[in-house]
């Protein structure tokens, strides 16, 4: 009875901490907004002048980009993630879809449409299918083992990139003297309502605050920083999170005002205010120490 009483009163408390702190973060954001903080913040100039090299900033070197792709039953999205790809300006060096382990035909469907593609277009891209297990930190791992950029670029099957992405990516990691190693893009919900704009603009300024970036903003890396970091580790959530806080132990990360579109689906699915509650709630006991295992079991039961 007494076990009864302590849950209910703690999971509403648990909520309320989780919400609390997010304002808190929130906050601390709009200082960060006012003041225009450039030391974990870059904005490319569209000064006419910005076409010049200065005396301190060197004109951008060629780097060879390999986007890493998790699949996990995303036969349906494929047909348009693969073309959208394919139309990057200027290509990426490398593109690697890794399976891990789709009943729906993902691996067969990867392939048919980049035949299809490389037989239309005569695309440049080396393109890999290739199959691991199951775990989107092992699979972006695998990805990345085999990849021969210097730069590496992991993307979510339902996220679209802008279409200058790579410009952005080498300009962001080559300014101020080559200080920034990895970084990340601002994000967009694909969705109209006022409430999910919202939404992305609450997740890129926690992220512009605190230097931790989510999956969905697709996240890029020296190949030798995410060497040097031994890559994801292996836990089935929050794997983009541990990745951050090791990688800004380095380094801080260059923080992209051009944005990325990931699906709102599980927003309009489960209900926006449930769905910041239920991720507020999930990072706030991460951060308090519950495994990864079970943040993973409440995530996909909820």
């Amino acid at each position: 009875m007494i076990k009864t009483v302590m849950r209910v009163l703690v999971t509403p408390l648990t909520q309320a901490v989780a919400l609390a702190r997010g304002v808190k973060i929130m906050l601390r954001a709009a200082r960060v907004w006012l003041s225009d903080n450039k030391s974990n913040a870059y904005k490319p100039s569209n000064d006419n002048n910005s076409k010049q090299t200065s005396a301190h900033t060197a004109p951008p070197k060629p780097v060879a980009v390999s986007i890493i792709i998790p699949l996990l039953n995303e036969a349906d999205n494929l047909s348009q993630l693969i073309p959208h790809v394919a139309t990057l300006n200027p290509s990426p060096h490398q593109v690697i879809l890794v399976d891990g382990g789709s009943i729906d035909g993902s691996v067969t469907v990867a392939k048919k449409v980049i035949k299809g593609l490389i037989e239309d277009r005569q695309l440049s891209i080396e393109w890999q299918v290739i199959e691991s297990a199951t775990g989107r930190a092992m699979q972006m791992n695998t990805g990345a083992a085999v990849a021969t950029g210097d730069t590496l670029l992991f993307l979510h099957a339902d996220t679209k990139l802008p279409n200058n992405a790579i410009t952005e990516m080498v300009q962001a990691m080559s300014h101020y003297s080559g200080q920034y190693e990895w970084g990340r893009f601002d994000v967009r919900l694909d969705s109209r309502n006022p409430m999910l704009w919202l939404v992305g603009v609450m997740i890129n300024t926690r992220s512009r605050v605190t230097g931790i970036a989510t999956g969905d903003q697709a996240i890029f890396i020296k190949k030798s920083l995410f060497e040097q970091v031994n890559g994801y580790p292996h836990q089935p959530l929050m794997e983009d999170i541990a990745l951050c806080k090791l990688l800004k132990n380095v380094v801080r990360p260059a923080c992209l005002h051009h944005k990325v579109t990931t699906s709102a689906r599980r927003w309009q699915q489960y209900g926006t205010w449930r769905t910041i509650i239920l991720m507020w709630h999930l990072r706030f006991d991460y951060w308090r120490g519950v495994s990864p295992k079970e943040l993973k079991q409440r995530y996909y039961n909820n």
